[in-house]
């Protein structure tokens, strides 16, 4: 019932911003942390940035000072400012959030993925 739908890659050169955004829809109660993870090719997946329902910030080391999460609660929207980015910063980004359904309850859910990709 809860879906969450990403937008917002593409292709850029170094140095080039993007912002990537997540909306969550269906019969959604109350989201609690919302997150952006990505995976580039041969790696895991790894977190990149997540936002409490409290607004409180978490980035991962390799983006901090350049990246920014932020959340609309009104909109259940999640977005993420990607500033100075960096070849090494191309990957398939996901959003996650950990969100109440009204019929299944509390569990964790995945967008379908947003490539990004940075030229030198």
């Amino acid at each position: 019932q809860v879906q969450l739908v990403e937008s917002g890659g593409g292709l850029v050169q170094a140095g080039e911003s993007l912002r990537l955004s997540c909306a969550a829809s269906g019969t959604i109660l109350r989201i609690y942390t919302m997150g952006w993870y990505r995976q580039a090719p041969g790696k895991q997946r790894e977190l990149v940035a997540q936002v409490t329902s409290g607004t409180t910030t978490n980035y991962a080391d390799s983006v901090k000072g350049r990246f920014t999460i932020s959340r609309d609660n009104a909109k259940n929207t999640v977005y993420l400012q990607m500033n100075s980015l960096k070849p090494e910063d191309t990957a398939v980004y996901f959003c996650q959030a950990k969100i109440w359904d009204r019929t299944a309850g509390i569990g964790d859910y995945w967008g379908q993925g947003t490539q990004v990709t940075v030229s030198s």
